[in-house]
């Protein structure tokens, strides 16, 4: 079963990978699918220019797979079942690939951040590995240096360089909201000192943003979620309470209400992070640590 490549890969110089075909390997009586993870939206209007189309991007490349999908958050499961829409949350799509006879998996979320998500989906992929020969899962948009430098390069492109922009993202609790300070990091090394990056429920903060704005001496602002979709946060934190915020302090603020799985290179981005798993495999902790105790380098 071949996979139909449309945009290249990039490369990952690390020893941690072994190229393994896995499709291409498939025996007879074996089939494989590929399982959609997304933590969801109850909005329909960005689901079908951020989901749907991150689902029809992955169909064109695997014409010949069946592409599933599952939604991460149970609040939003829940309230799109009371209006008569049912999703399956990650471990009952998984469930429900092995009662229908799939033997192979292919996973790939649209998580921005390798954080408790992915961390939340590891788990239930380690629940049910057994059930299937194989298993693997792609990174989150944002995982190697090459995929930030890429995402930044995407969404400067029409940049002004007499406005600041101020990306949002979701945030999270954990020590790996430092994604997002490496984001602000890298986009001040490569040249964008009027771009700045916030979080609604993580470091950096409003209070982050609205310092390293004044100190710009920028008065025109665009904010842009820097979220998959284009939802609640985007709606209420940020196009209602960050606007209004900025505003009271001087600035003249836009939003572009849009989600990054609007952005087709974005989508392309995760296409490549897939197909990379598909024809690699990742070696663990435990195996690579047993292997350098076997070797004779220093």
């Amino acid at each position: 079963m071949a996979l139909i490549a449309t945009f290249s890969v990039f490369p990952h110089d690390d020893d941690r990978y072994t190229h393994h075909d896995l499709l291409a390997s498939l025996k007879d009586g074996e089939k494989a699918a590929v399982l959609m993870i997304h933590f969801g939206t109850t909005h329909d209007d960005t689901r079908a220019v951020t989901i749907d189309a991150l689902n029809r991007r992955i169909q064109e490349a695997y014409p010949q797979v069946e592409v599933r999908e599952a939604y991460s958050s149970r609040i939003v499961i829940n309230r799109l079942r009371q209006r008569g829409v049912e999703k399956l949350n990650p471990l009952e799509a998984l469930e429900k690939l092995h009662a229908d006879g799939f033997t192979h998996v292919l996973i790939q979320s649209s998580n921005v951040i390798d954080g408790v998500e992915m961390d939340a989906m590891e788990k239930n992929v380690a629940e049910v590995r057994s059930l299937f020969k194989e298993i693997r899962t792609g990174d989150p948009l944002l995982y190697h240096p090459e995929d930030y430098s890429t995402v930044i390069d995407i969404l400067t492109v029409s940049n002004d360089a007499h406005t600041a922009y101020v990306w949002v993202g979701h945030g999270t609790y954990t020590p790996t909201t430092a994604q997002y300070a490496m984001l602000d990091y890298m986009l001040k090394d490569k040249g964008h000192h009027n771009c700045f990056v916030g979080t609604v429920e993580g470091y950096p903060e409003y209070e982050q943003v609205l310092s390293q704005l004044k100190k710009s001496g920028l008065k025109k602002v665009v904010l842009v979620p820097f979220m998959f979709v284009a939802g609640d946060h985007a709606k209420n934190d940020i196009a209602t309470d960050w606007k209004e915020a900025l505003e009271k302090e001087g600035f003249e603020v836009e939003v572009l209400m849009k989600g990054l799985g609007q952005y087709p290179a974005i989508r392309d981005l995760y296409l490549a992070h897939l197909q990379f798993a598909a024809t690699h495999r990742v070696e663990g902790i435990t195996e690579r640590k047993a292997r350098y105790q076997g070797s004779k380098e220093d």
